[in-house]
Protein backbone atom coordinates (compact mmCIF):
# COMPACT_ATOMS: atom_id res chain seq x y z
CA UNK A 1 0.00 0.00 0.00
CA UNK A 2 1.31 3.61 -0.99
CA UNK A 3 2.14 5.69 1.85
CA UNK A 4 0.64 9.14 2.12
CA UNK A 5 1.15 11.80 3.70
CA UNK A 6 -0.37 13.60 7.01
CA UNK A 7 -1.20 16.26 4.50
CA UNK A 8 -2.61 14.31 1.41
CA UNK A 9 -5.05 12.73 4.09
CA UNK A 10 -6.01 15.87 5.49
CA UNK A 11 -7.54 17.25 2.15
CA UNK A 12 -9.02 14.00 0.89
CA UNK A 13 -12.88 13.27 1.31
CA UNK A 14 -12.63 10.21 -0.17
CA UNK A 15 -13.63 8.19 3.34
CA UNK A 16 -13.63 4.18 3.83
CA UNK A 17 -10.28 4.31 1.39
CA UNK A 18 -7.77 2.17 3.39
CA UNK A 19 -4.69 4.21 3.83
CA UNK A 20 -1.30 3.89 5.01
CA UNK A 21 0.96 6.43 7.30
CA UNK A 22 3.98 7.32 8.65
CA UNK A 23 5.17 9.91 11.59
CA UNK A 24 5.96 10.87 14.71
CA UNK A 25 3.40 10.59 17.60
CA UNK A 26 2.42 13.70 19.40
CA UNK A 27 0.13 12.94 21.45
CA UNK A 28 -1.79 10.18 23.11
CA UNK A 29 -4.71 10.00 25.32
CA UNK A 30 -6.75 8.11 26.78
CA UNK A 31 -5.06 4.93 25.49
CA UNK A 32 -7.26 5.87 22.23
CA UNK A 33 -6.39 8.91 20.21
CA UNK A 34 -3.16 9.53 18.63
CA UNK A 35 -2.28 12.13 17.26
CA UNK A 36 0.27 11.97 14.37
CA UNK A 37 2.58 14.56 12.95
CA UNK A 38 4.86 13.93 9.63
CA UNK A 39 6.35 17.37 8.80
CA UNK A 40 4.12 17.69 5.84
CA UNK A 41 1.87 19.81 7.05
CA UNK A 42 1.28 21.87 10.95
CA UNK A 43 -1.68 20.10 11.69
CA UNK A 44 -1.97 16.25 13.31
CA UNK A 45 -4.24 13.90 11.98
CA UNK A 46 -6.10 11.75 14.46
CA UNK A 47 -5.52 7.99 14.68
CA UNK A 48 -8.08 6.07 16.50
CA UNK A 49 -6.83 2.09 18.11
CA UNK A 50 -9.19 0.35 19.63
CA UNK A 51 -7.47 -0.21 22.76
CA UNK A 52 -9.92 -3.80 23.71
CA UNK A 53 -8.32 -5.39 20.39
CA UNK A 54 -4.94 -4.15 21.17
CA UNK A 55 -1.65 -5.86 22.63
CA UNK A 56 -1.17 -3.94 26.45
CA UNK A 57 2.77 -4.32 25.46
CA UNK A 58 2.14 -2.30 22.10
CA UNK A 59 0.18 0.44 23.74
CA UNK A 60 2.68 1.33 26.50
CA UNK A 61 5.19 2.29 23.52
CA UNK A 62 2.82 4.66 22.11
CA UNK A 63 4.74 7.91 23.52
CA UNK A 64 5.70 11.52 22.48
CA UNK A 65 8.06 11.65 20.09
CA UNK A 66 7.93 7.81 19.58
CA UNK A 67 8.13 7.20 15.15
CA UNK A 68 5.08 4.71 14.41
CA UNK A 69 3.74 3.36 10.75
CA UNK A 70 -0.11 3.11 10.66
CA UNK A 71 -2.43 1.27 8.34
CA UNK A 72 -6.00 1.93 8.60
CA UNK A 73 -9.98 3.41 7.18
CA UNK A 74 -10.34 6.90 6.43
CA UNK A 75 -13.12 8.32 7.89
CA UNK A 76 -15.03 11.04 8.49
CA UNK A 77 -14.54 12.44 12.34
CA UNK A 78 -16.27 12.47 14.90
CA UNK A 79 -14.42 15.58 16.73
CA UNK A 80 -14.50 19.22 15.99
CA UNK A 81 -11.67 20.82 14.54
CA UNK A 82 -10.97 17.94 11.86
CA UNK A 83 -12.09 16.80 9.18
CA UNK A 84 -11.01 13.20 9.00
CA UNK A 85 -9.32 10.45 11.41
CA UNK A 86 -7.96 7.17 10.92
CA UNK A 87 -9.54 4.06 12.46
CA UNK A 88 -6.21 1.92 12.91
CA UNK A 89 -6.40 -1.42 11.75
CA UNK A 90 -2.60 -2.16 11.86
CA UNK A 91 0.03 -0.53 14.01
CA UNK A 92 3.62 -0.96 14.33
CA UNK A 93 6.65 1.24 16.36
CA UNK A 94 9.17 1.62 14.27
CA UNK A 95 11.47 3.91 16.59
CA UNK A 96 10.86 4.27 20.74
CA UNK A 97 10.58 7.45 23.05
CA UNK A 98 11.17 7.39 26.43
CA UNK A 99 8.60 9.61 28.14
CA UNK A 100 11.20 10.05 30.86
CA UNK A 101 14.25 11.21 28.57
CA UNK A 102 12.45 12.84 25.45
CA UNK A 103 12.20 16.54 26.19
CA UNK A 104 9.85 18.15 23.70
CA UNK A 105 7.01 17.02 25.83
CA UNK A 106 3.49 18.04 24.70
CA UNK A 107 3.36 21.45 26.31
CA UNK A 108 4.78 24.82 26.43
CA UNK A 109 8.93 25.08 26.39
CA UNK A 110 10.75 28.48 26.38
CA UNK A 111 13.08 29.48 23.13
CA UNK A 112 16.29 29.08 24.99
CA UNK A 113 15.37 25.76 26.11
CA UNK A 114 14.51 24.56 22.39
CA UNK A 115 17.73 26.10 20.96
CA UNK A 116 19.52 23.97 23.77
CA UNK A 117 17.60 21.21 22.03
CA UNK A 118 18.14 22.39 18.39
CA UNK A 119 18.42 18.90 17.15
CA UNK A 120 14.79 18.03 18.74
CA UNK A 121 12.90 21.78 18.56
CA UNK A 122 12.20 21.09 15.20
CA UNK A 123 8.92 18.84 16.31
CA UNK A 124 7.62 21.58 18.04
CA UNK A 125 4.92 23.33 15.77
CA UNK A 126 6.61 26.91 16.06
CA UNK A 127 9.67 25.14 14.65
CA UNK A 128 8.33 23.33 11.59
CA UNK A 129 6.10 26.18 10.65
CA UNK A 130 9.01 28.62 10.74
CA UNK A 131 10.91 26.14 8.67
CA UNK A 132 8.22 25.20 6.14
CA UNK A 133 8.46 28.97 5.48
CA UNK A 134 11.96 28.78 5.36
CA UNK A 135 11.67 26.27 2.85
CA UNK A 136 9.24 27.93 0.55
CA UNK A 137 10.97 31.30 0.36
CA UNK A 138 14.31 29.57 -0.67
CA UNK A 139 12.19 28.28 -2.92
CA UNK A 140 10.65 31.32 -4.00
CA UNK A 141 14.15 33.25 -4.46
CA UNK A 142 15.23 30.85 -6.62
CA UNK A 143 11.84 30.78 -8.79
CA UNK A 144 11.50 34.69 -9.21
CA UNK A 145 15.22 34.93 -10.45
CA UNK A 146 15.06 32.17 -12.71
CA UNK A 147 11.97 32.85 -14.20
CA UNK A 148 13.25 36.66 -14.74
CA UNK A 149 16.23 35.84 -16.57
CA UNK A 150 19.16 35.36 -13.86
CA UNK A 151 22.09 33.01 -14.01
CA UNK A 152 22.22 31.13 -10.58
CA UNK A 153 26.72 31.53 -9.64
CA UNK A 154 28.00 30.14 -6.50
CA UNK A 155 30.15 32.61 -5.14
CA UNK A 156 33.51 31.52 -2.94
CA UNK A 157 33.19 30.75 0.36
CA UNK A 158 36.98 30.80 0.66
CA UNK A 159 38.18 34.38 0.00
CA UNK A 160 41.41 36.53 -0.03
CA UNK A 161 39.39 40.07 0.46
CA UNK A 162 36.88 41.40 3.01
CA UNK A 163 34.32 42.61 0.47
CA UNK A 164 32.58 44.57 3.53
CA UNK A 165 35.51 46.05 4.71
CA UNK A 166 34.54 45.66 8.02
CA UNK A 167 37.93 43.37 8.72
CA UNK A 168 35.59 40.84 11.09
CA UNK A 169 36.31 37.59 9.54
CA UNK A 170 37.09 34.34 10.05
CA UNK A 171 40.57 33.08 9.32
CA UNK A 172 41.02 29.98 7.18
CA UNK A 173 44.46 28.23 7.59
CA UNK A 174 46.35 25.10 7.04
CA UNK A 175 48.67 26.00 9.81
CA UNK A 176 48.91 23.94 13.13
CA UNK A 177 47.84 26.21 16.17
CA UNK A 178 51.00 27.94 17.96
CA UNK A 179 52.56 26.41 15.01
CA UNK A 180 52.42 28.98 12.19
CA UNK A 181 56.09 29.85 10.61
CA UNK A 182 57.02 33.44 11.11
CA UNK A 183 58.73 35.84 7.76
CA UNK A 184 61.63 38.14 9.02
CA UNK A 185 59.69 40.79 10.60
CA UNK A 186 58.09 38.16 13.05
CA UNK A 187 54.47 38.26 11.45
CA UNK A 188 52.74 34.91 10.56
CA UNK A 189 53.93 33.94 6.71
CA UNK A 190 51.10 33.23 4.67
CA UNK A 191 52.99 32.80 2.35
CA UNK A 192 53.71 28.89 3.06
CA UNK A 193 50.09 28.55 4.40
CA UNK A 194 47.90 26.24 1.74
CA UNK A 195 46.35 29.04 -0.34
CA UNK A 196 49.99 31.00 -0.21
CA UNK A 197 47.92 34.17 1.09
CA UNK A 198 46.04 35.15 4.03
CA UNK A 199 42.32 33.42 4.06
CA UNK A 200 39.15 34.29 5.21
CA UNK A 201 35.77 33.32 4.67
CA UNK A 202 33.63 35.62 2.83
CA UNK A 203 30.95 37.91 4.30
CA UNK A 204 29.66 38.79 0.76
CA UNK A 205 29.63 37.27 -2.80
CA UNK A 206 29.01 40.76 -4.35
CA UNK A 207 32.28 41.76 -5.53
CA UNK A 208 32.66 38.11 -7.34
CA UNK A 209 29.00 38.32 -8.58
CA UNK A 210 29.93 41.75 -9.91
CA UNK A 211 32.27 40.21 -12.34
CA UNK A 212 30.14 37.27 -13.98
CA UNK A 213 27.04 40.33 -14.07
CA UNK A 214 29.72 42.49 -16.80
CA UNK A 215 29.62 38.98 -18.84
CA UNK A 216 26.06 37.43 -17.81
CA UNK A 217 24.09 40.18 -17.62
CA UNK A 218 21.95 39.51 -14.60
CA UNK A 219 23.20 37.29 -11.68
CA UNK A 220 22.33 36.32 -8.44
CA UNK A 221 24.13 34.39 -4.98
CA UNK A 222 22.18 32.69 -2.38
CA UNK A 223 25.02 31.14 -0.34
CA UNK A 224 26.40 30.87 3.35
CA UNK A 225 28.30 34.10 4.39
CA UNK A 226 30.31 34.66 7.97
CA UNK A 227 30.79 37.32 10.21
CA UNK A 228 33.33 37.13 13.11
CA UNK A 229 31.27 40.04 15.35
CA UNK A 230 31.69 39.18 19.01
CA UNK A 231 27.60 39.89 19.49
CA UNK A 232 24.99 38.31 21.26
CA UNK A 233 22.16 40.35 20.06
CA UNK A 234 18.77 39.10 18.53
CA UNK A 235 19.72 40.90 15.03
CA UNK A 236 23.56 38.97 14.72
CA UNK A 237 24.47 35.24 13.69
CA UNK A 238 28.59 34.11 12.87
CA UNK A 239 27.10 32.28 9.56
CA UNK A 240 23.85 32.90 7.76
CA UNK A 241 22.58 33.36 3.86
CA UNK A 242 22.93 36.08 1.88
CA UNK A 243 20.72 36.83 -1.63
CA UNK A 244 23.07 39.23 -3.81
CA UNK A 245 21.91 40.07 -7.53
CA UNK A 246 23.61 42.13 -9.74
CA UNK A 247 22.13 43.37 -13.24
CA UNK A 248 24.64 44.93 -15.46
CA UNK A 249 23.59 48.46 -17.25
CA UNK A 250 21.11 49.04 -14.36
CA UNK A 251 21.58 52.11 -12.98
CA UNK A 252 19.96 52.61 -9.11
CA UNK A 253 16.26 53.40 -10.13
CA UNK A 254 16.18 50.12 -11.74
CA UNK A 255 17.46 48.48 -8.69
CA UNK A 256 14.83 50.49 -6.62
CA UNK A 257 12.80 48.69 -8.67
CA UNK A 258 14.21 45.19 -8.64
CA UNK A 259 14.33 45.35 -4.87
CA UNK A 260 11.02 46.19 -4.68
CA UNK A 261 9.70 43.74 -7.09
CA UNK A 262 11.61 40.34 -5.39
CA UNK A 263 10.52 41.45 -2.15
CA UNK A 264 6.27 41.62 -2.73
CA UNK A 265 6.81 38.42 -4.83
CA UNK A 266 8.62 35.81 -2.09
CA UNK A 267 6.21 37.29 0.42
CA UNK A 268 3.72 36.56 -1.68
CA UNK A 269 4.20 33.34 -2.93
CA UNK A 270 4.38 32.36 1.30
CA UNK A 271 1.45 34.17 1.64
CA UNK A 272 -0.40 31.94 -0.65
CA UNK A 273 1.80 28.72 0.03
CA UNK A 274 2.03 28.62 3.58
CA UNK A 275 -1.00 29.86 4.53
CA UNK A 276 -1.41 27.31 7.71
CA UNK A 277 1.64 27.74 8.83
CA UNK A 278 1.29 31.63 8.99
CA UNK A 279 -2.35 31.31 10.41
CA UNK A 280 -0.39 29.12 13.43
CA UNK A 281 2.43 32.19 13.70
CA UNK A 282 0.29 34.80 13.21
CA UNK A 283 -1.72 33.34 16.56
CA UNK A 284 1.54 33.42 18.44
CA UNK A 285 3.25 36.23 18.00
CA UNK A 286 -1.30 37.49 18.81
CA UNK A 287 -0.09 36.07 22.17
CA UNK A 288 3.14 36.34 22.29
CA UNK A 289 2.31 40.40 22.41
CA UNK A 290 -0.39 40.52 24.83
CA UNK A 291 2.51 39.78 27.15
CA UNK A 292 4.59 43.06 26.64
CA UNK A 293 3.11 46.55 28.30
CA UNK A 294 1.06 47.97 25.95
CA UNK A 295 3.11 50.66 25.10
CA UNK A 296 5.95 48.08 23.05
CA UNK A 297 2.97 46.39 21.25
CA UNK A 298 2.80 45.88 17.31
CA UNK A 299 -0.05 47.40 15.90
CA UNK A 300 -0.05 44.97 13.48
CA UNK A 301 -0.41 41.18 13.39
CA UNK A 302 2.17 39.27 11.33
CA UNK A 303 -0.37 38.51 8.62
CA UNK A 304 -1.32 42.62 8.43
CA UNK A 305 2.71 43.06 8.19
CA UNK A 306 3.42 40.90 5.04
CA UNK A 307 0.50 42.52 3.86
CA UNK A 308 1.57 46.00 4.07
CA UNK A 309 4.36 45.32 2.38
CA UNK A 310 3.07 43.04 -0.59
CA UNK A 311 0.04 45.41 -1.19
CA UNK A 312 1.66 48.96 -0.45
CA UNK A 313 3.88 50.77 -2.81
CA UNK A 314 7.24 51.41 -1.51
CA UNK A 315 8.17 55.33 -0.78
CA UNK A 316 11.24 56.34 -2.54
CA UNK A 317 12.64 59.26 -0.27
CA UNK A 318 16.55 60.51 -0.03
CA UNK A 319 18.57 60.31 2.29
CA UNK A 320 18.43 64.05 2.86
CA UNK A 321 14.78 64.25 3.09
CA UNK A 322 14.69 61.42 5.73
CA UNK A 323 16.98 63.71 8.24
CA UNK A 324 14.90 66.79 7.92
CA UNK A 325 11.77 64.79 8.17
CA UNK A 326 13.57 63.05 11.35
CA UNK A 327 15.39 65.91 12.93
CA UNK A 328 11.61 67.51 12.93
CA UNK A 329 9.75 64.51 14.41
CA UNK A 330 7.89 64.72 17.64
CA UNK A 331 10.41 61.87 18.87
CA UNK A 332 13.07 63.72 18.18
CA UNK A 333 12.23 67.00 19.42
CA UNK A 334 10.75 65.37 22.80
CA UNK A 335 14.22 63.48 22.93
CA UNK A 336 12.30 60.20 22.61
CA UNK A 337 14.87 58.68 20.33
CA UNK A 338 17.54 56.97 21.99
CA UNK A 339 19.79 58.01 19.15
CA UNK A 340 18.76 62.22 18.73
CA UNK A 341 19.76 62.88 15.17
CA UNK A 342 20.72 67.00 15.34
CA UNK A 343 22.54 67.08 12.11
CA UNK A 344 23.55 65.29 8.65
CA UNK A 345 25.55 62.30 7.80
CA UNK A 346 24.35 60.96 11.15
CA UNK A 347 23.88 56.87 10.41
CA UNK A 348 20.33 56.33 11.21
CA UNK A 349 19.63 53.61 13.24
CA UNK A 350 16.87 51.02 13.72
CA UNK A 351 14.22 53.33 15.84
CA UNK A 352 14.76 56.14 12.99
CA UNK A 353 14.11 53.63 9.82
CA UNK A 354 11.21 52.41 11.82
CA UNK A 355 9.47 56.10 12.35
CA UNK A 356 9.86 56.98 8.89
CA UNK A 357 8.03 53.25 7.96
CA UNK A 358 5.28 52.71 10.63
CA UNK A 359 4.39 56.63 11.98
CA UNK A 360 5.49 58.80 8.71
CA UNK A 361 4.87 57.78 5.74
CA UNK A 362 2.79 54.30 7.00
CA UNK A 363 4.00 52.48 4.23
CA UNK A 364 7.63 50.41 2.70
CA UNK A 365 10.22 53.17 2.45
CA UNK A 366 13.50 53.08 -0.10
CA UNK A 367 16.11 55.43 1.42
CA UNK A 368 18.52 56.15 -1.20
CA UNK A 369 21.63 58.56 -1.81
CA UNK A 370 23.92 57.92 1.19
CA UNK A 371 26.49 60.44 2.48
CA UNK A 372 29.72 58.68 1.16
CA UNK A 373 31.58 58.26 4.27
CA UNK A 374 28.90 56.17 5.92
CA UNK A 375 29.20 53.42 3.29
CA UNK A 376 31.35 51.13 1.55
CA UNK A 377 33.82 51.68 -1.46
CA UNK A 378 32.51 50.07 -4.12
CA UNK A 379 29.11 52.81 -4.08
CA UNK A 380 28.44 55.03 -6.95
CA UNK A 381 29.89 58.59 -6.22
CA UNK A 382 27.37 61.29 -6.77
CA UNK A 383 27.73 64.42 -8.77
CA UNK A 384 27.94 66.40 -5.30
CA UNK A 385 31.13 64.43 -4.34
CA UNK A 386 29.82 63.80 -0.96
CA UNK A 387 26.87 61.29 -1.52
CA UNK A 388 26.77 57.79 -3.14
CA UNK A 389 23.79 55.89 -4.86
CA UNK A 390 22.90 53.84 -2.24
CA UNK A 391 19.69 52.53 -1.15
CA UNK A 392 17.84 50.82 1.59
CA UNK A 393 14.67 49.04 2.37
CA UNK A 394 12.78 49.82 5.20
CA UNK A 395 10.75 47.53 6.46
CA UNK A 396 7.77 47.70 9.92
CA UNK A 397 9.30 46.05 12.80
CA UNK A 398 12.96 45.59 12.14
CA UNK A 399 13.97 48.56 9.83
CA UNK A 400 16.33 48.00 7.49
CA UNK A 401 16.08 44.56 5.48
CA UNK A 402 17.84 45.02 2.40
CA UNK A 403 21.06 47.33 1.51
CA UNK A 404 22.28 48.49 -2.31
CA UNK A 405 24.08 49.90 -4.70
CA UNK A 406 24.61 51.38 -8.06
CA UNK A 407 27.98 50.24 -8.29
CA UNK A 408 30.80 52.53 -9.23
CA UNK A 409 31.89 51.73 -12.70
CA UNK A 410 34.75 54.36 -12.89
CA UNK A 411 37.84 52.73 -12.65
CA UNK A 412 39.59 56.53 -11.41
CA UNK A 413 37.07 57.32 -9.18
CA UNK A 414 37.22 53.99 -7.81
CA UNK A 415 40.92 53.73 -7.02
CA UNK A 416 40.74 57.03 -5.30
CA UNK A 417 38.11 55.69 -2.87
CA UNK A 418 40.43 52.91 -2.10
CA UNK A 419 43.31 55.20 -1.60
CA UNK A 420 41.40 57.04 0.68
CA UNK A 421 40.25 53.99 2.50
CA UNK A 422 43.66 52.59 2.75
CA UNK A 423 42.64 49.49 0.54
CA UNK A 424 45.39 48.07 -1.24
CA UNK A 425 45.04 47.80 -5.29
CA UNK A 426 46.70 44.39 -5.71
CA UNK A 427 44.63 42.76 -3.59
CA UNK A 428 41.50 43.39 -5.88
CA UNK A 429 43.23 43.69 -9.24
CA UNK A 430 41.15 41.68 -10.66
CA UNK A 431 37.67 43.83 -9.22
CA UNK A 432 39.71 46.73 -10.88
CA UNK A 433 40.09 44.48 -14.37
CA UNK A 434 36.01 44.89 -14.73
CA UNK A 435 36.18 48.30 -15.08
CA UNK A 436 39.23 48.50 -17.15
CA UNK A 437 37.94 46.14 -20.01
CA UNK A 438 34.29 47.06 -20.96
CA UNK A 439 33.36 49.00 -17.36
CA UNK A 440 29.24 49.56 -17.72
CA UNK A 441 26.87 50.74 -15.02
CA UNK A 442 25.39 47.99 -12.83
CA UNK A 443 24.13 47.66 -9.73
CA UNK A 444 22.97 45.15 -6.98
CA UNK A 445 21.83 44.53 -3.45
CA UNK A 446 22.38 42.69 -0.76
CA UNK A 447 19.15 41.03 1.49
CA UNK A 448 20.06 38.59 4.67
CA UNK A 449 17.71 35.61 4.25
CA UNK A 450 17.02 35.25 7.86
CA UNK A 451 16.37 38.65 8.41
CA UNK A 452 13.72 37.83 5.45
CA UNK A 453 12.53 34.55 7.01
CA UNK A 454 12.01 36.29 10.65
CA UNK A 455 10.14 39.11 8.92
CA UNK A 456 7.54 36.28 7.45
CA UNK A 457 7.17 34.30 10.30
CA UNK A 458 7.42 36.63 13.33
CA UNK A 459 9.97 34.95 15.31
CA UNK A 460 12.19 37.98 17.69
CA UNK A 461 15.20 36.29 17.34
CA UNK A 462 17.09 35.62 14.65
CA UNK A 463 18.78 32.42 16.01
CA UNK A 464 15.39 30.87 15.94
CA UNK A 465 14.67 31.15 12.01
CA UNK A 466 18.13 28.68 11.06
CA UNK A 467 18.38 25.21 11.83
CA UNK A 468 21.89 25.73 13.77
CA UNK A 469 22.49 29.28 14.62
CA UNK A 470 25.76 29.72 14.93
CA UNK A 471 26.76 32.83 17.42
CA UNK A 472 29.89 33.24 19.72
CA UNK A 473 30.93 30.70 22.44
CA UNK A 474 28.16 28.01 19.95
CA UNK A 475 28.90 25.61 17.49
CA UNK A 476 27.05 22.58 18.85
CA UNK A 477 25.27 20.77 16.82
Amino acid sequence: MTRSSVLELLQSDKFLQEVAVKGWVRTFRSNRFIALNDGSTINNIQCVVDFENTDEALLKRIATGAAVSIKGTLVESQGKGQKVEIQVTDLEILGDSNPDEYPIQPKKHSLEFLRENAHLRIRTNTFSAVMRVRSKLSYAVHRYFQDNGFNYVNTPIITGSDAEGAGEMFGVSAFEANKAPLNEAGEVDYKQDFFGKQTNLTVSGQLEAETYAMALGKVYTFGPTFRAENSNTTRHLAEFWMIEPEVAFMDLDGNMDLSEDFIKYVLGYVLEHCKDDLAFLDNRLTQEEKSKPQAQRSEMSLLEKIKFVVENNFKRVSYTEAIDILRNSKPNKKKKFQFPINEWGADLQSEHERYLVEKHFKCPVILFDYPANIKAFYMRLNEDGKTVRAMDVLFPGIGEIVGGAQREERLDVLKEKMAALDIDEQELWWYLDTRKFGTAVHSGFGLGFERLVQFATGMGNIRDVIPFPRTPQNAEF
